[in-house]
């Protein structure tokens, strides 16, 4: 079967949140960095194998797995191995601080991920440690060089964009992917319950990269079904690629091809929504899929047509640089 909603839209794709633990403290996403609710009570393995594998029989072939922080999982490289082995997946992918990258690219690739996202929001050191929160450039970047030994062909580097700070930094951006197999993606800041003033000072519209984009001979490379939500863009004399992430534009959800499931085993059937379908109970045993798989395809008619961000209405997920799929 084909997982699909009211509007036609198909999912191959899905988001597993396997921690809501980091270890930097980005302005944009945990200025104050992270704080327990009390005891995580995270989902296992058993139970991640039990979503995904569901999911799968459901046209998954998708599976990012992001946080918080994933790598700062213990088991993390074996939740890569099992999701990995479930047919009908064909793609595993990670969103990543950098963090851990240089020590465990290797691993991770031999465990079985096809794709890696990492978050970098500056070339310059001190406005990256302005903008984390964190010390960590140089080890960030040579753990994306440690991305490419270990064989991964292209990596996704996610910036989120934000004015007088990284905006400057464009041709810097462009300079540097010139010459690496990088897909540099712009995510526009997004506005949440609790970082209004934030917002205020250093949202940019991406539209303005775009424009500067195809003046300078940057032409639109044609989306995949399990893509991400980003605009892609290419050009003869640069290996690397531009993609923007923009949530405020006009039919940014007519696309929408995935699903996102928490750290405690909800389904988010919007990314940016708060409410959710309970879905841990239905992944004690493996006997229960056809339940799981029932209480999803229940719950599809649910979607709605658009997030609403374009109306004021405020996004609840805290990890944006993560949405960057």
């Amino acid at each position: 079967m084909q997982l699909q909603d009211q509007f036609s839209r198909k999912f191959y794709y899905l988001r597993l949140s396997i921690t809501d633990v980091c270890n930097f403290k980005c302005n944009y996403c945990l200025p104050d960095g992270y704080k327990a609710d009390g005891k995580p009570e995270f989902l296992g393995r058993d139970e991640l194998r039990r979503i995904v594998t569901g999911f799968a029989e459901m046209g998954t072939e998708k599976v990012r797995i992001t946080g918080g922080e994933p790598s700062l999982r213990k088991d993390f490289t074996d939740i890569i191995s099992d999701i990995a082995a479930i047919p009908k997946i064909n793609k595993v992918a990670t969103t990543t601080n950098g963090f851990n990258l240089e020590k465990y690219a290797q691993q991770w690739r031999d465990a079985g991920l096809d794709a890696i996202n990492v978050s970098i929001d500056s070339l310059d050191a001190r406005m990256f440690r302005q903008i984390t929160g964190k010390n960590m450039f140089h080890k960030v970047m040579a753990g994306l060089d440690a991305a490419f030994t270990a064989g991964f062909e292209t990596v996704k580097v996610n910036t989120v964009l934000m004015r007088n700070l990284n905006d400057i930094e464009l041709d810097d951006f462009l300079n540097w992917i010139k010459t690496r197999p990088i897909q540099l993606r712009f995510i526009e800041l997004m506005q949440t319950g609790d970082n209004q003033a934030l917002f205020d000072k250093h949202h940019v519209s991406g539209a303005s990269i775009r424009d500067k984009l195809i003046l300078q001979g940057w032409v639109s490379k044609v989306r995949g079904k399990a893509d991400g939500p980003a605009q892609v863009f290419i050009h003869p004399d640069y290996v690397g690629e531009i993609g923007l992430i923009m949530p405020y534009e006009k039919n940014f959800c007519s696309t929408c091809n995935r699903l996102r499931v928490s750290t405690k085993g909800r389904l988010h059937l919007c990314l940016f929504g708060e409410a959710g379908v309970e879905l841990r109970d239905l992944v004690q045993d493996d006997n229960q899929q056809q339940a799981l798989i029932n209480r999803v395809v229940e719950h599809m008619s649910d979607k709605k047509s658009t997030h609403f961000l374009q109306d004021g209405f405020t996004a609840n997920t805290p990890h944006l640089a993560s949405i960057g799929g």
